[in-house]
């Protein structure tokens, strides 16, 4: 198989902070035992990360200037043009866009944007809204003073496709998942997970894990173990690995979406590869336009569905705790949060 003969370029990998990455697995074990108790609770899986249809959703910048802020606003407008969901930057009579602080006790915004920490990364729709999501000191997480959606060093350099950066993470946060993780594309076989056999660990003056002597490659858990990510096991398979569930809503494999992560080719088995993107992934893809158009419908039966779905939970979760489900007269936070966000559906398409 032909091979880059110097392929390994140490990149920074998109991922979310390890403290918000632990608290959503702990909320969506919960989510997943109790939708599994119940078919009244279908909508904790199929529809709990996405906002109300035909709503508008708050976005604010804790820094960044006035430019910055407004050519962010911009290349959201692919997104806004396609769904039946507003985004809302807040933009007074002098041009300025909607700002939020570290000091907040309500939220200012749904989607809460900063440049100050390390690397590109979003938490996904409705999770920017969870207080269960991170601990109080964390600085990203759903509480009102923290970060929901970072882009990383956009004060000092725009990456040359930083619209599709933006148009990628702003996706995560109306509900989008990474299209490498689709359980109905090849990414899953197609990845090269383990060193090429007899590959002796080898490691550049930046520590990133490079082809040995004999020219033999790291496999991508040994990669990602390196500089500069630094990945444990466990996190190369939360961010890579795709996880077969009856549970998990999946489309059509999309090579030319904006959520398809552009790998090195060394992480492919074979060239050019079927896992592979087809677009530099700046511009939306006809498949994310139509997937926006699914999640975010315009159409009366469309949202009388979801709208049923909502109902359906929302009387489940408040009559306790048949099927396994805690009493609602000492419910937990994860409970508190569904009974939340299923009224608020409901409630938002009774409208």
């Amino acid at each position: 198989m032909p091979r880059d003969p110097d392929p390994m370029n140490g990149r920074l990998l998109e991922s979310l902070p390890d403290a918000l990455a632990a608290s959503i697995e702990v909320r969506d074990a919960w989510r997943k035992r109790a939708a599994a108790s119940s078919d009244g609770l279908e909508f904790l899986v199929s529809d709990v990360v996405r906002w109300v249809p035909g709503s508008s959703v708050r976005v604010a910048f804790l820094d960044g200037d006035d430019a910055l802020h407004a050519d962010v606003a911009d290349a959201t407008q692919q997104i806004a043009d396609e769904c039946n969901l507003a985004l809302d930057f807040g933009v007074d009579a002098a041009g300025k866009h909607r700002r939020w602080t570290e000091s907040d006790t309500e939220h200012r915004a749904e989607i809460r944007v900063s440049f100050d920490l390390g690397g590109f990364w979003s938490l996904v729709g409705t999770d920017s809204t969870d207080e269960t999501v991170g601990a109080p000191s964390d600085p990203a997480g759903g509480r009102p003073g923290q970060r929901s959606l970072n882009l990383g060093g956009f004060t000092t350099n725009l990456p040359p496709d930083w619209q599709g950066t933006v148009r990628h993470e702003f996706l995560h946060a109306l509900g989008f998942q990474h299209e490498h993780q689709n359980m109905r594309g090849p990414c899953e076989a197609e990845f090269r997970w383990e060193d090429d056999p007899g590959y002796i660990p080898t490691q550049d003056a930046r520590g990133v894990f490079v082809r040995d002597a004999a020219g033999r490659l790291p496999g991508i858990y040994t990669y990602l173990a390196g500089a500069p990510n630094r990945w444990p096991r466990a996190k190369v398979d939360h961010n890579l690995r795709t996880e077969e569930s009856e549970d998990t809503v999946a489309g059509p494999f999309d090579k030319a979406s904006v959520m398809l992560y552009r790998f090195d080719a060394f992480f492919y088995k074979s060239s050019p590869s079927p896992c592979a993107p087809t677009t530099e992934g700046v511009d939306l893809s006809d498949g994310d336009k139509r997937a926006l158009r699914l999640i975010y419908p315009r159409t009366a039966a469309e949202l009388e569905t979801i709208g049923g779905r909502a109902e359906a939970a929302l009387t489940e979760l408040r009559d306790g705790a048949e099927g396994g489900l805690e009493s609602v007269t000492a419910p937990s936070p994860y409970q508190a949060r569904a009974e939340a966000l299923a009224a608020a559906m409901a409630d938002g398409l009774r409208r």
